[in-house]
């Protein structure tokens, strides 16, 4: 396995680790680093290093078994055209888990990952002065 000591790195308990993988590099520009499917597989995007924990493995036995139903917790990806990539996704078959949110710092929406697991997609808002 490499490690990447420039990445922060998030672990995803899923189900189906083959599948994790293909969700997250086809639709939202992860590579693979390391697979040991079916139980673990490593994916990256910029400094991102996503953990894709299958049932057999170690990440996913250490759950105790209060705490394996998911929080709201969700990894959060900056996009440059929120809206092209809505379209991109709805055309490749995906739902969204939320409407179209917009606030002062930005628009976001939430997809989820075959297992449920939560992504954010935001395009951060214009900043005054800025083109």
């Amino acid at each position: 396995m490499t490690e990447h000591p420039e990445h922060a790195s998030v672990r995803y308990l899923v189900e189906d680790v083959d599948a994790a993988i293909a969700f997250y590099t086809t639709h939202l520009g992860f590579t693979v680093n390391t697979t040991f499917a079916p139980a673990f597989a490593d994916v990256v995007r910029g400094p991102l290093r996503l953990l894709l924990s299958g049932p057999a493995s170690s990440g996913a036995r250490a759950t105790p078994e209060d705490a394996a139903t998911p929080g709201r917790n969700r990894i959060h990806l900056v996009v440059e055209d929120l809206d092209a990539e809505i379209a991109r996704l709805h055309g490749a078959g995906l739902s969204f888990r939320s409407d179209l949110v917009a606030g002062p710092g930005g628009r976001q929406v939430l997809v989820a990952d075959p297992d449920g697991n939560l992504v954010e997609l935001f395009q951060p808002a214009a900043r005054a002065g800025s083109v």
